[in-house]
Formats: C-alpha cells, structure tokens, sequence
C-alpha cells in the first residue's frame, strides 16, 4: 500500500469513528436526521480537502467543523418553522439507544427534549448541547460560535435553566408498561382505563405538516387527551395496524393505514402516568423510519 492510500484509509476510519458522535450532534442541533445527514456529509467533505497532517485532534476538529455547519443550518431554517403549519415536532428516530450508549445520551434524543430545545436560539442550543451533552470544553466552544468563553457560561447556564426543568427522563420497564396499558384502554375504548394512565395535565401534540390533518393546537387535558385517541382509534381501527417500537428513546408506536406508514407516536411518563404524546405525521418525517441510523 502506498503512503496516499494508507492516509487516505487512516482519513476515511478517523471520520467512521466520529461519525455517530457528529450525526448526534447534527441532529440535536437540526431536529431534523435528513438535515443532520447533509451535515455531516459536509463535514466531511471538508475532512477530504483539509491538510491533515496538521490536525491533531481529528474528532475535535470534525466536532468543531459539523457544530459551525448545523448552526448555519438551523438559522436558515428558523423563519421557516416560524410560519410551520400546526406544532413543528422534530423527525421521530425509530431506535432504541445500543449497549454503549449512556443514560444521558439517551434521554437527550426524546422528542420532549429536543422539542425543549426549540424555546433557545440557535446559538444558545448550540452551546447548550455542546456542554451539557458533549462534554466540549468552554474555550473550544467559544472559537466555534465566535464568543467569549464567560459569554458562553453565561449562556449555557441561561439555557441549562430554560431546558432542564422540563427536562423527560430516560425510559424505564414500568414506563413502557403503563403506555401498553393506556394502549389498551384506547383500543378497547374504555375511556375511564385511559383517564388512569394519563396525569391529568397530559398533552398531545401532533405534526402534520402542510398536507396530513392534525390538531394545529396542543390538546390538554386528560379527559381530552383520551376521547380524541379513543375516537381516532375507532375511525381508523379497520385499516391500522400499530407496530410497538422505541421512538427517541420512548416508548412508542409506528401506525401504518392500509400496509403505509401513516405515523409515529411517543409517549412521555412522569410519576407513573403518561404525561405527553407526541405524534409525527408529517409523510417528509417519515422517511427515515425503520432505517438504522447509528446516533451517539
């Protein structure tokens, strides 16, 4: 093997090795895998064209170059979402965390923390995750998003108390058995049985873009929560089947009509009760479902 080819190998397997980490961090950023995935190609268009040899922290270097693009990303998108048709939800990632993953990357991937995320700017969830999520030190940050490194711990703090009170935590045995249950009570239209799983401030929000109907408004209420899934159910009973699945990291459930994907559901427990349902129907959402995607 010549010198070129050898260093072109040790390139291609220094980007391999990052890539999870970098597709994580677009996708955060980006809310979006297919938005994230152009990221990273980015990313590592410009990994191809550097001179490497005078790199010596490739992941630092990859991390700093696909945390600039997704920024450039997101504010480009931000006035678009601005004027979204109904709830704007991120695209549902239908995996479950592998063995490796810790706990605190595993709850970061719920669609209740990246919807959290929507309420920070683009710079403010930039840095936020970058600390909070990727352990990146502050002066690395601060080169990325052109600040000072005091400018950014004031910021992560200013974001850190605007996210994670809210902040959903990771799924458990006993969370998946309540949203089982509380399936079960729907489809067996028993309205009282779905009222006991749900606390009673529970949320429902649905995105269905531009093209597939959905509730423009967050349903609150338990009560309401149960007799518009219990009503859905019955419309659309003879035609759906419904696929358990992990979604982000929730328990969840894919809903196909007449054998095509139609939708994604999560659900989010707090203290025993499902607190939040998050549907994703937006078809331009869906396209990644049921493909792996190796996210760190």
């Amino acid at each position: 093997m010549t010198a070129a080819a050898h260093d072109a190998d040790e390139a291609v397997a220094a980007f391999e090795r990052s890539r999870p980490r970098l597709l994580g961090l677009a996708y955060r950023m980006t809310g979006v895998l297919a938005d994230a995935e152009d990221v990273v190609q980015e990313a590592w268009l410009r990994w191809q064209a550097v001179e490497r040899g005078t790199i010596q922290r490739p992941e630092a270097w990859l991390t700093t170059v696909t945390a600039r693009v997704a920024l450039d990303r997101l504010r480009a998108v931000r006035s678009r979402r601005e004027h979204y048709v109904g709830p704007w939800l991120p695209e549902p990632v239908v995996i479950g965390p592998g063995p490796e993953e810790s706990a605190e990357l595993a709850e970061t991937l719920t669609l209740g923390f990246l919807t959290l995320l929507e309420r920070l700017g683009p710079v403010d969830r930039a840095v936020f995750l970058l600390v909070d999520v990727f352990c990146v030190p502050y002066p690395e940050i601060a080169a990325m998003v052109d600040k000072s490194e005091a400018a950014c711990r004031q910021i992560a703090s200013r974001a850190r108390r605007s996210v994670r009170a809210g902040h959903p935590r990771p799924p458990t045995a006993p969370q998946r058995r309540v949203v089982d249950e509380l399936i079960a009570a729907v489809l067996a239209g028993d309205v009282d049985g779905a009222l006991a799983r749900l606390a009673p401030d529970a949320v429902l929000l649905s995105d269905g873009g531009p093209t597939r109907r959905a509730a423009r408004r967050p349903v609150v209420g338990a009560d309401k929560v149960a007799r518009l899934l219990i009503n859905l159910t019955r419309r659309t009973y003879a035609r759906a089947t419904a696929t358990l699945a992990t979604v982000n990291g929730d328990p969840g459930l894919v809903i196909a009509l007449d054998g095509e994907i139609d939708s994604v559901a999560a659900f989010e427990v707090d203290d025993g009760r499902v607190a939040a349902i998050w549907i994703i129907r937006n078809p331009d959402k869906l396209t990644h479902v049921g493909s792996p995607s190796a996210l760190a």
